[in-house]
């Protein structure tokens, strides 16, 4: 069930009690969970962090810890699966969900007993109703009444026994109309996965609620809403409208502090709101690298070509940097060339067919020296998260958590030294793709396998990528992306035709990312699979 009142339904129930957090593996979720420890540690509420990454990682932790915590906590997982029939719990178990997976699934939005859903009612979720999804079991009348028929004439009878048949027929079509209805309610209902309102945002808004809300949280809630943004999860108008909420936050912050002494403290935590650039990293960075490694600028200018390093330099040459300036720190270029950066780029970005190149964000200043953008603390988060060089999941989850503190900027530059290495990674991994046509056109979606032409329809087509997952067991990571298009919805179909193509095949797929987009599957199933894809989706 939906919870309207968090702070009396969530927070004030689990205040008094141990609590288990299982927290997913992405920047908005760690943000939320940083958010919930910052609020747990102020009210002293006993709470052990479990981080997960997939289905199966989470219910291994709650058959490990079951026993112990009635409450559990939920974060970036649990909304879109029937959760007690993955769990299995006991009764009493309580699970508080705050996921910004859509769609929800039905049945945990309609148990209400130990399904408590933390998530925003003015999304637009559009359940289906109880009455078209749920039916109660009528009892079998079949024989009944005949007992009472004893004495009457056999005429009688057979007459009473015709109106029964008729009316059990009549029963039994009408109960497999709605069968039918309730199918196809569900498959518009669950057709497409998408995202609602950041987590970080939903925690922010419970610290709000009780007067709790310090600058670093809210500074967490804005790099939990730049994480989605990054990741083209939400729309652009749905960005826009979450970025309105925050800066009046931030606008309240700021009048709050501006008399108090602390403000201009050596530690302290200024937000600002800014029109900035869409470049990665180009603060900390050189501007051509930034322009280089930067997906949106990539793309536009096709840097795998000639002719895309060709326009990227008449590009430069139109805002007038020399390349010597912009080859080098972002920090070291001249000031005079600085002062109006961002205007000039942004005109010369509108000539040359890029009109989103400046966009609204937030940053931060801890003291005078450091000053960050949202979005490199969430490229800096996810390198760290991401990073093999830590070890075991867990070390790197604690690594990427405490780098979002204010007390650990040296993890936050060494995300930020890992992130650019990620994205100078990436771009070389496309730019190979495309100049040795690993990416093929399958007629209703294009298809690329890193471990094996191009056309005008590529901008509308869908893409499924599979990397290798394991050698030894014979398994590749399929990945279902949507097209991506200027009044693109953000909803990826992806999730349900990937499970009906591996159910019509047989194929040995495991569906254990919480993104149903995200499939294992074995190396040697990929062709029945991807032939039965193409014909469900053409």
């Amino acid at each position: 069930m939906f919870v309207s009142d968090f702070r009396k339904e969530f927070y004030e129930v689990v205040q008094s009690q141990r609590v288990l957090l299982f927290v997913a593996s992405d920047v908005d979720a760690l943000c939320a969970c940083k958010i919930l420890q910052a609020l747990f540690q102020c009210d002293h509420v006993q709470y052990t962090l479990v981080p997960v990454s997939g289905w199966q990682e989470l219910e291994t932790a709650f058959l490990e810890h079951k026993e112990q915590f009635r409450y559990f906590v939920l974060i970036n997982c649990g909304a879109n699966v029937d959760l007690l029939d993955i769990l299995q719990p006991d009764e009493e178990a309580v699970f508080f969900v705050c996921d910004t997976h859509r769609p929800v699934n039905v049945v945990n939005v309609y148990n209400d007993t130990q399904i408590k859903l933390l998530i925003k009612q003015d999304d637009d979720l559009e359940v289906p109703a109880y009455e078209d999804i749920f039916r109660d079991e009528e009892e079998d009348e079949e024989h009944s009444g005949s007992e009472s028929d004893e004495g009457s004439e056999p005429s009688e009878k057979r007459t009473r026994l015709e109106e029964e048949i008729a009316e059990r027929t009549l029963k039994r079509r009408q109960r497999r109309e709605w069968e039918a209805r309730r199918r196809d309610i569900l498959f518009d209902y669950e057709q497409y996965e998408y995202h609602g309102t950041s987590a970080a945002m939903v925690m922010f808004d419970l610290a709000w609620l009780m007067s709790k809300d310090l600058s670093d949280m809210l500074w967490w809630a804005i790099v939990g809403l730049t994480d989605q943004w990054v990741q083209d999860k939400i729309t652009q108008v749905k960005y826009v409208t979450d970025v309105g909420v925050l800066q009046r936050h931030v606008s309240r912050h700021s009048h709050r502090h501006e008399d108090e002494e602390h403000a201009l403290s050596v530690d302290c935590a200024r937000i600002s709101f800014e029109y900035d650039l869409r470049l990665a990293l180009y603060q900390h960075w050189s501007l051509h690298d930034s322009l280089c490694n930067t997906c949106y600028t990539a793309a536009r200018f096709k840097l795998w070509s000639l002719h895309g390093q060709k326009r990227l330099q008449e590009f430069l040459a139109d805002v007038g940097l020399p390349l010597k300036q912009v080859k080098q720190k972002f920090q070291s270029m001249d000031v005079s060339l600085k002062e109006n950066l961002r205007e000039m780029i942004e005109e010369s970005a509108n000539k040359f067919g890029m009109k989103d190149m400046r966009v609204q964000t937030f940053s931060v200043h801890f003291g005078f020296k450091h000053k960050f953008l949202a979005s490199d603390v969430v490229f800096a988060t996810m390198s760290l998260m991401e990073s093999p060089e830590d070890g075991s999941g867990t070390d790197s989850f604690t690594q990427a958590l405490d780098s979002l503190s204010r007390g650990n900027l040296d993890k936050l530059y060494r995300g930020l030294e890992l992130a650019k290495q990620q994205l100078r990674a990436t771009q070389q991994t496309i730019a190979s793709c495309l100049c040795t046509n690993l990416v093929v056109s399958q007629g209703p979606f294009l298809y690329c396998s890193l471990t094996e032409t191009k056309n005008r329809r590529c901008k509308l087509l869908p893409l499924v990528m599979a990397a290798p997952l394991s050698t030894e067991q014979g398994t590749v990571t399929m990945v279902g992306i949507p097209p991506e298009t200027d009044s693109s919805d953000r909803k990826n179909f992806f999730g349900r035709a990937f499970e009906k193509a591996a159910e019509g095949t047989n194929s040995r797929a495991l569906h254990n990312h919480f993104d149903l987009s995200v499939m294992e599957l074995k190396a040697e199933d990929r062709s029945k699979f991807l032939d039965a894809l193409v014909t469900l989706l053409s």
